[in-house]
């Protein structure tokens, strides 16, 4: 039985998948692909990578497709969570597992990410963090095993049925802060959340997708809406009008200067606060509900 299985979530990711499914095949770490509706080869690919394939017959957004892979991973012990466009280096699986049996009493385990320019990525607070709240984002990194306040969801380990346990991913959130909700429900269950910094793993940052056009505007909206929407789910400061307000004039200047760019960001931003404002969810908008 294998302690160990990856979950990858696809969609128009047959650039990123190759690099992602040979270096966990190196690891000895047997992959699931949920493709989440590509309109490209990448369920084709993964599948001769000899990964098994779940397919979407539409986009049912990160989490919701991550909760599918890990129920998939019946024989698994621990999952490993990671964007397509997320390499692990030799050593990154038995060290993140070794950490685990370090410390059984932590819930989350992460490895230390390094960036295309060779920078070390780690996020020094988090919107949700009960403790550790950092407000100023200092960012001391660690120089080695540490716990944290947040862990990034481009990589993430966790025993398979504690995950079930927890209800897997906020199936509300079609995408962004659901790896901060899933780290404050783990921390307010009393578990720790791990950093360990002798596994290294590559991360490429946006390139799990192909470009598309209007790919701007859909990603700043679910960006607006989530945060939005997990605010009010653990009774923070309400950022919905503050955000309308100053995403709204921003586009408006874009729009008078041409800048189409801008007009996306800022527009596609305030369009996810106007609509969290008015109650509609993310899973309408992808057509989930």
């Amino acid at each position: 039985m294998p302690s160990l299985v990856a979950v990858v979530v696809a969609h128009d990711s047959a650039e990123a998948l190759p690099a992602c499914l040979s270096a966990l095949a190196a690891e000895h770490v047997p992959a699931i692909v949920v493709d989440n509706a590509s309109r490209d080869r990448s369920a084709e690919i993964a599948e001769a990578a000899g990964a098994q394939v779940v397919r979407n017959a539409r986009n049912e957004g990160y989490g919701r497709a991550n909760t599918l892979g890990v129920r998939a991973a019946a024989q698994a012990r621990y999952v490993l969570i990671l964007n397509p466009d997320v390499i692990l280096r030799p050593g990154a699986a038995d060290a993140l597992l070794a950490a685990a049996e370090r410390w059984p009493e932590a819930g989350l385990f992460a490895p230390r990410i390094v960036e295309p320019d060779g920078r070390f990525f780690y996020q020094p607070r988090s919107l949700l963090a009960p403790y550790l709240t950092n407000p100023r984002g200092r960012r001391d990194l660690p120089a080695g095993d540490a716990c944290a306040p947040f862990l990034s969801g481009a990589c993430l380990m966790i025993e398979r049925t504690f995950f079930l346990a927890l209800g897997g991913f906020d199936e509300r959130i079609f995408l962004f802060y659901e790896d901060d909700d899933l780290c404050r429900r783990i921390a307010d269950a009393g578990r720790a959340l791990v950093h360990v910094h002798g596994a290294e793993v590559l991360h490429g940052r946006g390139r799990s997708s192909a470009p598309e056009r209007g790919r701007m505007f859909r990603t700043r909206w679910h960006q607006a809406w989530s945060r939005a929407y997990v605010a009010r789910k653990y009774g923070l400061a309400d950022p919905i009008l503050p955000g309308l307000a100053a995403n709204a004039l921003k586009a408006c200047l874009s729009l008078l200067v041409l800048r189409r760019v801008g007009v996306e960001r800022y527009g596609g931003s305030a369009a996810g606060a106007w609509a969290a404002l008015r109650g509609r969810s993310a899973l309408a908008r992808e057509g989930l509900e």
